[in-house]
């Protein structure tokens, strides 16, 4: 990732850090919440909401809360006071300290991978900077992975140029389940008679000539003219093939420069 993107992340970071807790996100299993009823102290507690969706209130027994958000579940366990004769008019206050119900997964080329909570309206972006951004090895892509109505769908997403066109119509709403994944940046080999032969990045359209450069140019002994390329073709074979200093390198290419005869 280039240094505008990386600016990029870090404002998101920023920005995240500032908000609020979630007031529209679903509960599920594994979210602990902190409930307080208005006046009545001693039906105060803190509850982990099980896998079957549920938590059990004082008084009241069993509360299906899994799918709602917090707002409704205060609505629902206010309700069930007041329907029960407990409480004439009850305020219920729900805040959730720890969301494990809606969890997305990052993996891949970023400098945290792991599974981070959606608190509260979370996009691609957002997610991406909350695992530290892509490492220094990611590519310039990434694969959304999500499921919506029992259909799973990948959408690959150039990030760079997104955010270089400033063209956000791919920065996707995340929801629990969701898997983003940065795959290796594709790679280039090049040896012979250069100044530092080994493996670099490839650029998109990157030429013979500016692989040459990412090199570090040519030794004295060597030749811009008969330049080799081993590639392997789409049937596994691998071929050796003469390559101009304009041609494009593609992934896994082995560019050999050769010593100059004269």
């Amino acid at each position: 990732m280039n240094r505008y993107i990386k600016i990029i992340f870090g404002l998101l970071i920023i920005t995240w850090m500032g908000f609020a807790h979630a007031t529209d996100i679903p509960l599920g299993p594994g979210d602990v919440l902190k409930i307080s009823v208005y006046g009545s102290p001693d039906l105060s507690l803190e509850t982990r909401v099980s896998e079957s969706g549920s938590i059990s209130f004082p008084l009241i027994g069993e509360v299906a809360v899994g799918g709602l958000t917090p707002a409704a579940a205060e609505k629902l366990i206010a309700s069930r006071l007041q329907a029960g004769g407990f409480l004439r008019k009850a305020q219920v206050n729900i805040l959730v300290t720890q969301f494990q119900g809606q969890m997305v997964s990052v993996l891949g080329q970023v400098k945290q991978p792991g599974r981070y909570p959606i608190e509260g309206k979370r996009n691609l972006t957002d997610m991406l900077a909350l695992a530290g951004g892509v490492n220094t090895q990611g590519a310039d892509t990434v694969d959304l992975i999500r499921t919506r109505d029992g259909k799973t769908t990948k959408t690959r997403i150039d990030i760079v140029d997104m955010v270089r066109n400033g063209s956000l119509n791919q920065d996707y709403d995340l929801a629990g389940g969701d898997l983003i994944y940065v795959e290796r940046a594709p790679v280039f080999y090049i040896y012979g008679e250069v100044q530092k032969p080994g493996t670099y990045r490839l650029e998109p359209n990157m030429t013979v000539l500016q692989a040459l450069s990412a090199g570090g140019g040519l030794t004295q002994r060597g030749t811009e003219r008969n330049v080799r390329i081993k590639r392997k073709m789409p049937d596994g074979k691998l071929e050796s093939l003469k390559a101009r200093l304009d041609d494009l390198v593609q992934p896994n290419d082995v560019v050999y420069i050769q010593e100059s005869l004269f």
